[in-house]
């Protein structure tokens, strides 16, 4: 194993991103990869790494995506004639480039822990720390006047009222456990801290009370409706540890639930000022690695094999984007 690649691995996992790692387990040449390459690929599309190019390339980014979204590894079999399915635990891709050869990658996704930003310092609030932890989540708690004698599982104690945004990343999950101790003020920067998961210990009545103060400061309603009021799922809790539970029970749901990544294609992050989603098989194109560049209607078309520039020349029509056929 390269030192290229372990310092690029260690370095992902210090900045709690997730990423993929892809590997080259079997080739039939001319495929340019070899069993034992390796890449790490990022969510905006880096590849650092080598794993073959052309259509391997492609297709590889494609599945890391979608296993770093999904949370499961696959292996991927990318082959001339092969029919497109998920199969045995293998998804199949036809190699589309005239050169032939294939090449089969296992891909496997590295997300960083889950982590918990608890604000407040009450008994829910320590009850949830001390399970997060034994659950294997990373846990900041953040109070003004907070003491380690009352968090003492708790990765990081924050001696504050303000909710830093550099402690805010893709996997953090905010839960207001104030309880009367400035309720107003650390929902407000929890529902502004642009977490995907933020809910509040307490009732219906006294959560509307709150939200009045917090329209009259500029939040809006839908920023209200991401907020989980009360916190955790009904399963009748009344303890600390009960409620505590509960509030992990409703993060573990919406840490697992694919609906949560509604609306939201994988590859969506890619910047597309750099990368090109090829309309005849759906794979991304890095622009500056592209083969084929063909202009159609005004927009440049960009290709890394033979087979998908074929197709796109003898029917353009159906594989233009739709706004340019509009054009």
């Amino acid at each position: 194993m390269s030192n290229d690649f372990l310092e690029n691995y260690t370095r992902m996992l210090k900045e709690k991103a997730p990423f993929a790692i892809a590997m080259v387990v079997n080739r039939v040449v001319p495929s340019s990869g070899k069993p034992g390459d390796k890449a790490i690929i990022l969510q905006d599309g880096t590849i650092k790494g080598w794993i073959g190019g052309g259509c391997t390339r492609g297709i590889v980014l494609k599945e890391a995506l979608l296993a770093i979204r999904q949370g499961k590894p696959r292996m991927v079999s990318i082959a001339p004639g092969s029919e497109e399915v998920i199969k045995h635990g293998v998804v199949s891709y036809n190699m589309t480039c005239q050169s032939g050869g294939s090449v089969s990658v296992y891909i496997e996704p590295v997300l960083p822990r889950p982590h918990i930003i608890i604000l407040g310092k009450s008994q829910i609030a320590r009850a949830l720390s001390k399970l997060s932890k034994a659950t294997g989540y990373e846990v900041t708690a953040l109070a003004k006047g907070v003491e380690k004698d009352a968090f003492p599982d708790a990765d990081q104690l924050v001696d504050d009222d303000q909710l830093s945004s550099d402690l805010i990343t893709s996997n953090t999950y905010v839960v207001v456990c104030t309880q009367g101790e400035n309720d107003s003020q650390a929902l407000f920067q929890a529902v502004r801290s642009g977490s995907g998961y933020v809910s509040f210990v307490s009732s219906y009545r006294k959560a509307n009370s709150i939200y009045n103060e917090l329209k009259k400061q500029g939040v809006t309603v839908e920023e209200l409706k991401r907020i989980k009021t009360p916190a955790g799922l009904n399963i009748n809790a009344k303890l600390p540890e009960e409620v505590a539970i509960s509030i992990l029970a409703e993060i573990i749901t919406h840490l697992r639930d694919d609906k949560n990544m509604e609306g939201k294609e994988a590859g969506s992050e890619l910047n597309m000022d750099e990368y090109f989603i090829n309309p005849v098989c759906n794979i991304p194109i890095q622009k500056s690695t592209a083969k084929y560049v063909i202009p159609y209607k005004g927009k440049d078309y960009f290709f890394c094999c033979d087979g998908c520039k074929v197709s796109f020349e003898q029917d353009p029509d159906k594989y233009a984007l739709k706004e340019d056929l509009s054009a």
